[in-house]
């Protein structure tokens, strides 16, 4: 997979995708991610890429011409699955959502900044649009990062141990159930008996009927 990010700071991207899961799976070759610098795509000697809004109003509006050239010469290059823009208005970003995006195999993703960008970009340019919620962040950039580790994270071979992603909350319309480690008590605080059990199947009914209680109260319109 190969995901190209388009950014007016790409500095605020090198630090998640050079560390953890990110970075080895950089390193496997599981993953291509590149981010590039919408400014090298300006038309003026001030590389400037956004403009005052037409009608007026506060706050500055990323310039159509230089995300079309960005979009048009990566294109150029391979044909991409989809051009995504990070907005808070778009859809939000759910795991059923990173699954279908971790099949694909060449995305894009364009970062919102300012006070959005021109609207013709959303109309003809972008394919898709996601929120990572229904808030506003200063800019698209660690939306963008969200995104891609959603993603890369249920790439083969990206975990250790591949099942793991496959319990995670929201595979199954649940969130996960509790989960516990060493010791098995802790200053009075016990692990449930059933998980020291051994017993797999009664295992696995405690879990279910957990995440079934946690989805109730945590998400109860699911």
């Amino acid at each position: 997979m190969r995901i190209d990010i388009i950014s007016v700071v790409p500095e605020l991207l090198e630090s998640p995708f050079n560390h953890s899961m990110l970075k080895r799976a950089q390193e496997k070759g599981l993953v291509e991610i590149v981010v590039h610098n919408l400014h090298d795509y300006a038309s003026n000697k001030y590389k400037q890429v956004d403009d005052y809004a037409f009608g007026g109003g506060a706050g500055m509006v990323l310039m159509i011409e230089p995300i079309e050239k960005c979009i048009q010469a990566l294109k150029a290059q391979r044909p991409y699955d989809e051009i995504i823009y990070t907005s808070p208005d778009g859809q939000l970003l759910d795991q059923p959502m990173a699954n279908a995006l971790s099949l694909m195999g060449n995305l894009i993703i364009l970062c919102g900044h300012y006070k959005g960008v021109d609207e013709r970009v959303r109309q003809h340019l972008v394919t898709r649009e996601i929120s990572i919620g229904n808030y506003v962040l200063t800019g698209g950039e660690l939306a963008a990062a969200v995104i891609a580790d959603s993603v890369v994270r249920l790439l083969p071979e990206v975990l250790s141990d591949e099942t793991s992603a496959l319990t995670d909350s929201f595979q199954d319309g649940l969130v996960a159930p509790p989960v516990y480690t060493r010791p098995a008590e802790y200053r009075g605080l016990k692990v449930p008996d059933v998980l020291l059990s051994g017993h797999a199947q009664k295992i696995e009914d405690w879990r279910h009927e957990q995440a079934l209680k946690r989805t109730r109260e945590r998400r109860p319109g699911n």
